[in-house]
């Protein structure tokens, strides 16, 4: 039995563990503008609204407009050489996603990374996994605002009310979730622990692949 027609999912730390390549590609872009580093941790914080959003977080404080700007340029360059150099599927997630399709439940991806990068790793790992493949584009309000989550199901042809579903990792995602007036399955195994989920307002929370499969085909 299939429980919802449409599962739209969060990409970093939902998908894709990219934590390591998001945190070199930020420390080689600080470093190359004459800044201190920032460490995993301290990335692990600051991503989930965008890379605009993480080198703000990662800048010191009082950094110009301007200089932000530059720094997002750099990496935006570097990032698009290095978006893959460690970045891996979490494990069970290649075969929950083709079991949900197996099952006729449509897929999109809907991340506030930006457009190219979220094209060229959903390519590289998930090649025909997806209905619809939303990043950051120009005039669409990104997470937690709905916007981007409409396109995703707009793109894919529309969903019948109650049909679809979010999952994410993060509180960003949890208030997406809301802001699209979808059920949320939160997974604890991205950048956020069960307890800073439970804080965000997560009620359903999966650590494992399979434990998500199981909600998404109860």
């Amino acid at each position: 039995m299939t429980r919802y027609s449409t599962v739209i999912f969060d990409l970093d730390g939902t998908l894709l563990d990219t934590l390591e390549d998001l945190h070199l590609t930020l420390n080689h872009t600080l470093e190359a503008l004459g800044m201190p580093t920032r460490t995993l941790e301290e990335t692990r914080a600051f991503v989930g609204n965008g890379i605009r959003r993480l080198i703000e977080r990662a800048v010191p404080a009082g950094t110009s407009e301007d200089t932000i700007a530059d720094a997002n340029a750099e990496f935006d360059r570097r990032y698009a050489e290095h978006c893959n150099d460690h970045t891996r599927p979490y494990p069970g997630v290649p075969e929950l996603l083709a079991r949900l399709r197996e099952r006729g439940v449509r897929l999109a991806v809907v991340s506030n990374k930006t457009q190219y990068a979220v094209d060229e790793l959903v390519g590289i790992h998930f090649a025909g996994a997806f209905d619809a493949v939303v990043g950051v584009r120009e005039g669409v309000a990104r997470k937690p605002a709905r916007d981007m989550v409409d396109v995703a199901i707009v793109e894919m042809g529309g969903a019948e009310a109650g049909a679809a579903v979010y999952v994410g990792d993060s509180e960003v995602d949890v208030a997406t979730a809301a802001s699209a007036e979808l059920p949320c399955l939160s997974v604890s195994w991205g950048f956020r622990t069960p307890a800073q989920l439970r804080e965000a307002g997560a009620t359903a929370i999966c650590a494992t692949a399979e434990e998500l499969e199981a909600a998404l085909l109860a």
